[in-house]
């Protein structure tokens, strides 16, 4: 198959009638965003305060039930779609298999249990969102979601500091909705990326989404995260190679050879000159603590390499005698979870979680990867998924319920396998 004639080629748009009886209604677009609104936990902060835990608070967990009740709603209105794009995700569907499975042999099986059907309701969302947009649509949902985000946080920044902006750890950093200045920096790394993208997918909407993207670099700034700001370098770089990669054949080679150089490059750089890289993000080689954490959460994995302590039920271990208190122990401070997505589903959900989780996210970046090539989806997909896999070595988001960019990672794996072609057809 020729460039030219690759399903959902770069230049391919839908003709006007075909877009029209495709393009869902505004009931679809407000459900799906309400949905997002509520998985991104920005309400938690303004509502509830510093002391708020999802963990431990009944109420909060109750907060989001509405977005599996929309996320269902979502499913109900399209479900033959919704299995369709589910059965193309054989990995995701083993990683649940496994999540739920480790009930049996979780230390807390209560906690497996509740957190279980959460993340099952977060995946469900996700998939939902492949199954009802096509890529221009449904980074207009993605777009819509980070506006409200970012007016959101600007206004809690300025009209209420006390809560928008960090006093005690990093005084006069901005933290926006969220409980500390990396969720805002990450998130707006991701939105401004977002927003890019839609602009791209959707150039008569740029004028609305490039002044937006702005102010989410102003919100990077003012957050003092240079984590971030390296994840946005590396978001947008990514963004200016599909966009340059979809100009043609001759170009894109060019652009893929420069591409991989430079990721050479970059990677040779941090490998021998890694003192002057943690100088230049402002970390130290311990990852501010971080490589403790790992050491710690290590040495408990060695107990139970298989199976794991079971999903998401070691953090919330309050017997004194289980791994979190010898994690504690080690690591000398109590940290909230892994703050790496690999250790976190081996320590959770053992070796065979951790496989199917390595499966289903190196067969969601193989198709982001040939995407570029082939599909104007890339502009969306791969860009977030760069930050996404950046942020993971040094966060825990994958496999996580109730989390904002765990369910857009799993609509971009899912519409990667299920293109827009795919939905037309079904």
């Amino acid at each position: 198959m020729t460039w030219a004639s690759a399903p959902d080629a770069p230049w391919a748009t839908p003709r006007a009638g075909d877009r029209a009886r495709l393009a869902p209604s505004l009931l679809t677009v407000g459900v799906a965003v309400a949905m997002l609104l509520i998985y991104s936990s920005g309400w938690q902060l303004p509502l509830f305060g510093e002391k708020a835990d999802e963990a431990a608070s009944g109420l909060l967990r109750v907060a989001f039930l509405p977005a599996y009740a929309l996320g269902f709603m979502l499913v109900v209105g399209d479900p033959w779609n919704m299995l369709r794009a589910t059965v193309r995700q054989p990995f995701l569907i083993v990683l649940m298999g496994v999540v739920a499975a480790s009930i049996y042999w979780s230390i807390q099986p209560d906690v497996s249990i509740r957190r279980g059907f959460a993340v099952g309701c977060t995946t469900i969302s996700g998939l939902a969102l492949a199954a009802r947009f096509r890529w221009a649509e449904l980074a207009r949902v993605f777009a819509i979601t980070f506006v409200i985000l970012i007016v959101a946080s600007y206004a809690v920044c300025l009209a209420l500091p006390r809560i928008g902006v960090m006093t005690e750890l990093f005084p006069g950093a901005w933290r926006g909705l969220w409980m500390e200045k990396n969720a805002l920096g990450g998130l707006m790394a991701m939105g401004i990326c977002v927003l890019g993208a839609a602009s791209l997918l959707n150039p008569r909407e740029a004028k609305i989404w490039l002044p937006f993207a702005l102010l989410a670099f102003g919100l990077v700034i003012l957050s003092q995260s240079k984590t971030s700001l390296a994840s946005l370098v590396l978001g947008l770089a990514a963004l200016g190679f599909v966009w340059i990669v979809q100009r043609g054949p001759a170009i894109g080679v060019a652009a893929t050879w420069a591409g991989v150089s430079g990721a050479g490059l970059l990677a040779a750089f941090i490998f021998l000159a890694s003192d002057v890289f943690f100088h230049l993000l402002g970390k130290d080689a311990t990852f501010t603590g971080r490589t403790q954490i790992w050491t710690a959460a290590m040495r408990q994995i060695e107990e139970r390499p298989w199976l794991g302590y079971g999903y998401a039920a070691v953090w919330s271990d309050k017997s004194g005698w289980g791994p979190l208190a010898w994690i504690v122990h080690d690591a000398k401070f109590t940290p909230q979870h892994a703050h790496n997505s690999w250790i976190e589903q081996w320590l959770g959900i053992g070796l065979f979680g951790l496989a199917a989780w390595a499966l289903f996210y190196l067969q969601t970046m193989t198709l982001a990867v040939i995407a570029v090539f082939r599909s104007r989806g890339a502009l969306l997909a791969f860009p977030f998924l760069v930050v996404y896999s950046l942020v993971s070595l040094t966060e825990s988001i994958a496999v996580v319920y109730n989390d904002f960019r765990w369910a857009i990672f799993v609509a971009l794996a899912a519409k990667l396998a299920f293109s827009d072609k795919a939905q037309d057809e079904a």
